[in-house]
């Protein structure tokens, strides 16, 4: 379990399936996501779900984002894991969207964004959002990131940015001293 200050970071579990399903069927996060709503019925939705859970892909790791009393808000993932480049791709979806503006997805950003360069040896975090989501735009530059291009992909158009881990270990040490000076007044 990885901690942040308003949620932690945890393993994926069957009890998730029922929400993962719930949002994926939400045509609202499904186009926040540039997603097909999933239509699949629930009993085939959990015999896939089971299969991923047992059989993970070794260039994903899915977490889910729970509040600290410990409710299932969303999920957050970094996935196409390049070794050799030192990269890796990440996402999140907040399916709750009681937790929306609240601060809970710039707090699961900065979490796993914190424990990936903390605990591997990958330099660079990418990700692509949609060009019309500022709010996602607006989250993802709070934690570091930066424009660092332009795609269209099925017709959807993407903004993708970055964030390096000397960027990272900056802003981070830049933080630590706001932090500490706004102590000694």
């Amino acid at each position: 379990m990885i901690t942040g200050t308003k949620i932690r970071l945890r393993k994926k579990k069957l009890s998730d399936a029922r929400n993962d399903y719930t949002w994926q069927s939400t045509s609202e996060l499904a186009k926040l996501d540039a997603a097909p709503v999933l239509t699949m019925p629930f009993s085939q939705y959990i015999i896939d779900y089971i299969s991923e859970l047992q059989f993970p892909t070794p260039d994903r790791r899915v977490f889910a984002i729970e509040t600290l009393d410990g409710r299932h808000i969303g999920n957050c993932v970094y996935y196409h894991i390049d070794s050799v480049k030192g990269e890796a791709e990440i996402g999140i979806m907040l399916g709750d969207r009681a937790f929306w503006d609240k601060g809970y997805g710039t707090d699961a950003i900065k979490t796993l964004v914190d424990y990936i360069f903390t605990h591997t040896r990958l330099n660079r975090l990418y990700l692509k959002t949609l060009d019309w989501n500022k709010r996602a735009q607006r989250t993802f530059a709070k934690c570091g990131f930066t424009p660092c291009g332009q795609m269209t992909r099925n017709e959807y158009n993407f903004i993708l940015m970055e964030l390096l881990r000397h960027q990272w270990a900056e802003k981070k040490r830049l933080e630590t001293a706001s932090a500490v000076d706004g102590q000694r007044v």
